[in-house]
């Protein structure tokens, strides 16, 4: 039976993932615009909510700078939980989801979709852009453009953006990610 609440979906990942640490969207259900990360790290975690952590820092950024507000928005990652590996002095640290990962949690993403209903997607990374998409489509060739796309019956737009952690890793992509920034905003002003 498919959920016809957040809340339902919510408990139907508890039952699919019950040894896991999960956290949830978070923001406006009914948003127009919806925001989609890979997974939640150790601050997600702790704190049950999606972008807290130094992530989350860098998109706070860009909604300051897009003019969006959090609030006015959908948040939600792919994977529910953390993906963590352990490194060779023992300590634990995040990780991308893995492909077979990815397809295990795309049917409640697609189901959460549904339910928030946005009119534009968001993408953060190439994680969100493969479980919405397809694993074919890479960020580097995509990014900052909208696309209207079709999940079951239904269009949405996508606008597909590198993921705020990748401006830390990679700081010689904060012009290229602040340009897109800028591109989305012209999108939404112009179609939401």
């Amino acid at each position: 039976m498919r959920p016809v609440s957040l809340e339902q979906l919510y408990q139907k990942i508890k039952r699919a993932c019950p040894k896991q640490e999960l956290v949830f969207g978070d923001g406006k259900p009914g948003a127009e615009i919806m925001l989609i990360g890979e997974a939640p790290g150790k601050d997600e975690v702790a704190q049950k909510k999606p972008f807290v952590g130094r992530a989350g820092k860098n998109l706070a950024e860009f909604l300051e700078a897009s003019g969006l507000k959090r609030e006015d928005l959908y948040v939600t990652n792919v994977c529910k939980f953390r993906p963590t590996k352990i490194s060779a002095k023992n300590t634990v640290s995040n990780r991308p989801p893995t492909k077979e990962e990815i397809l295990a949690a795309r049917p409640f993403l697609h189901e959460e979709i549904r339910l928030v209903s946005p009119r534009l997607l968001v993408t953060l990374g190439n994680t969100p852009l493969h479980a919405v998409w397809d694993f074919s489509v890479n960020i580097g060739g995509c990014h900052g453009a909208a696309e209207k796309i079709m999940l079951e019956k239904n269009g949405y737009w996508l606008f597909p953006l590198y993921h705020p952690a990748s401006i830390i890793y990679n700081p010689a992509l904060k012009e290229t990610y602040m340009c897109d920034i800028s591109n989305l905003t012209v999108w939404v002003n112009k179609n939401l």
